[in-house]
């Protein structure tokens, strides 16, 4: 696949006729959980099918959204008093890019992420000065192909989905409201005296002189298998795994506990005494009583761990109930705690770092973010919404994105980076219930 670069702009920010300007010089300081998230681009990417979106309806949307969503339109830029991490409200803008393709979509879509997705959004790596960058690429069939990048320091899956939307509603000329809160000293402020009830050193920062856990360092290739589940395969994995209990699993749960076992076993973990645990993403909106629309980081995470040998040899029950157990644990309680800790000045007086940092290789760990419940797929432009939607390319062994499946009935996909070596034994596996 050829990509060819026809523009290259700045989208700013558009604010209506007669309105006054904002505060173009105004800083706003990363909070707690900004700073202890991942510092990286993320990546998407959309498919519409012919005729497509208009390429100035989506310029138009972007420019009014960013007047609303102010955050993605300033820059990551140290404060000008204490040197504190921040963005700055600059109206910077975003990168706007335009591009074809001499080919039919349907000739070379990938089902899959593979490197070849990397050319459908500007490139993630290098010092990017723009927080979002937008790839539109049209190919010889009408259909168009939207990659969408943002820094994960400003905002989450939920603040960037609820961007998407947005965006989609300016573009078709529909109101989009306010402007969304943001972070601000007095919206998650610590409690004083302050209650570290939980430890946090280890978990959500570690002391850069401590190891950090698993991972190795190989040569082995990665490849991105895209496991695709049924409702039905869904429903009955859920009553498998939630028989004899008084409420079901959710279908996050079960899913991810049936795919930790697969993999598990797919690895060849020989120890049966060996440890696995999944770094799973909690949303601390509904457990901190978050203004509505809060726009930025507000994620901490959760550890399930299990033995190798429990996981391949009990039910996947088993399996469910440890992950359900530790998201529990991750409650109003545990947000409270974190709050006060990383607010208290210990970070920075200890060196901690931040545990959130890619890594090539998790085996036998794994993470997972789930966007079963984001409005991914409600993104419209005016032509419809997206016939297809997908992660970029991400090669992180155990790395697993959750998504709807793009057919619109129910069913899951699942995105498994994997040792080549490693693929088949999954394949033959992920879709036995035993």
């Amino acid at each position: 696949m050829e990509v060819k670069v026809l523009s290259s702009k700045l989208v700013r920010p558009s604010y209506p006729a007669g309105a006054p300007r904002p505060d173009t010089t105004e800083h706003v300081p990363s909070s707690v959980f900004d700073k202890a998230t991942y510092h990286m681009q993320m990546a998407i990417i959309y498919a519409f099918s012919p005729p497509g979106p208009s390429p100035a309806d989506i310029e138009r949307g972007l420019a009014a959204v960013l007047a609303v969503y102010r955050l993605f339109a300033g820059q990551l830029v140290p404060g000008p008093d204490d040197g504190a991490p921040g963005v700055l409200l600059n109206d910077h803008g975003a990168r706007l890019v335009e591009a074809t393709v001499d080919a039919n979509l349907a000739d070379i879509a990938p089902t899959k992420p593979s490197p070849a997705v990397l050319q459908l959004h500007p490139d993630l790596d290098g010092e990017i000065a723009e927080l979002v960058q937008v790839q539109l690429t049209r190919f010889a069939c009408g259909s168009l192909a939207v990659g969408f990048t943002a820094n994960h320091a400003v905002a989450d899956g939920h603040a960037t989905s609820d961007f998407l939307v947005a965006w989609g509603r300016a573009a078709r000329g529909l109101p989009i409201g306010h402007s969304p809160p943001f972070h601000h000293p007095e919206v998650f402020p610590p409690r004083d005296p302050p209650r570290v009830e939980f430890e946090h050193r280890g978990v959500e920062y570690y002391r850069p002189t401590q190891p950090r856990g698993h991972g190795e360092t190989t040569q082995h290739s990665i490849v991105i298998h895209k496991a695709h589940f049924t409702k039905d395969f869904v429903a009955g994995l859920r009553a498998k795994a939630s028989e004899g209990r008084g409420r079901p699993f959710s279908r996050f749960e079960t899913i991810l506990a049936h795919v930790w076992r697969t993999i598990t076993k797919a690895r060849g973990l020989g120890n049966p005494f060996q440890t696995s645990t999944i770094r799973i993403s909690v949303d601390g909106r509904p457990r901190l009583a978050a203004p509505q629309g809060y726009f930025g980081n507000l994620v901490l995470w959760a550890f399930p761990t299990a033995t190798v040998g429990d996981l391949l040899s009990r039910p996947v029950k088993h399996a469910a109930q440890v992950i359900h157990d530790a998201v529990a644990r991750v409650d109003a309680r545990y947000f409270r705690s974190f709050i006060d800790f990383a607010s208290s000045g210990v970070v920075e007086k200890e060196g901690l770092e931040p545990t959130a940092v890619l890594k090539d290789v998790l085996c036998p760990d794994l993470e997972v973010d789930s966007w079963l419940t984001f409005p991914f797929y409600e993104l419209d432009f005016g032509a419809g919404c997206p016939t297809y939607f997908m992660p970029s390319y991400f090669p992180t062994e155990g790395m697993l994105f959750i998504v709807p499946s793009y057919l619109g009935d129910g069913s899951v996909d699942v995105f498994v980076p994997l040792f080549e070596h490693n693929l088949e034994a999954f394949k033959q596996c992920c879709y036995s219930m035993e």
